[in-house]
């Protein structure tokens, strides 16, 4: 397995990039159906698993959750602490998430954005693992990601992003062993060229359950972008877990 550049991948490039596509209204459409999916209430408690910049965690909290933020990279969580509202508190943690500081503490845990499949199986089970021992019994996990399903209808070795004259290039290929991308990412901007490589692990729905009810978890649920019934043609799929 070819090594994954963490803090070469997660950094201001990252934010740069993505940060036309996350926009506000992007934000508050996927708060809404967290909350509905999840059936959130204010004063619930709430742990946004890899957290990144906090756009997600922040406005749970605004909404009333009392919510922790876990991610690896110091940076992320930095913006997420500027960017919240005056009054909304979340504590925000910098830490790994095969490796959480919680026993049967939340009500409901959100991983949010393919932010799962990091890692080698054994570590990724890890983070189900943990997400489980975090939950209090009746507790739900809720996972997004890309679906594995899409991806082989639609694989594409290259990709290009272009924001202002300056380049994120994607070079991938897919390990049909594995069920891993394995992507060489080249960003070129403002006249410096850097190069990282990092990998996903994707997931069939029946794959992903299985490993979820092999944890623990009594019942797994899954769903489309917009959270409809999932299918074939679903870019997205919503996995939600409960203890």
């Amino acid at each position: 397995m070819s090594e994954f550049d963490f803090t070469a991948l997660f950094n201001e490039d990252y934010l740069y990039f993505y940060e036309p596509h996350l926009t506000s209204e992007r934000n508050e459409r996927e708060v809404n159906l967290i909350w509905t999916l999840l059936q959130l209430q204010a004063e619930m408690t709430v742990l946004d698993l890899a957290c990144g910049h906090g756009r997600i965690a922040n406005l749970l909290a605004q909404r009333g959750c009392s919510v922790s933020g876990l991610d690896a990279t110091a940076l992320f969580l930095e913006k997420a602490r500027q960017d919240a509202q005056e009054g909304i508190d979340v504590e925000y943690i910098q830490g790994d998430m095969r490796s959480l500081p919680w026993t049967e503490h939340f009500d409901c845990i959100i991983n949010w954005f393919t932010a799962f499949g990091y890692f080698d199986d054994e570590d990724n089970r890890k983070v189900l693992a943990e997400a489980y021992r975090a939950l209090k019994p009746g507790g739900k996990l809720l996972i997004e990601l890309q679906s594995l399903y899409r991806i082989l209808k639609e694989f594409q070795a290259n990709a290009v992003t272009e924001r202002d004259c300056n380049y994120l290039i994607d070079c991938t290929r897919f390990d049909v062993f594995t069920n891993r991308t394995y992507t060489e990412r080249i960003i070129i901007r403002d006249g410096q060229v850097r190069q990282m490589n990092y990998f996903v692990r994707h997931f069939t729905f029946t794959e992903l359950r299985d490993w979820l009810l092999q944890t623990g978890f009594q019942e797994v649920q899954g769903y489309g972008n917009n959270g409809e019934p999932m299918s074939l043609d679903s870019r997205r799929m919503i996995v939600l877990a409960i203890k």
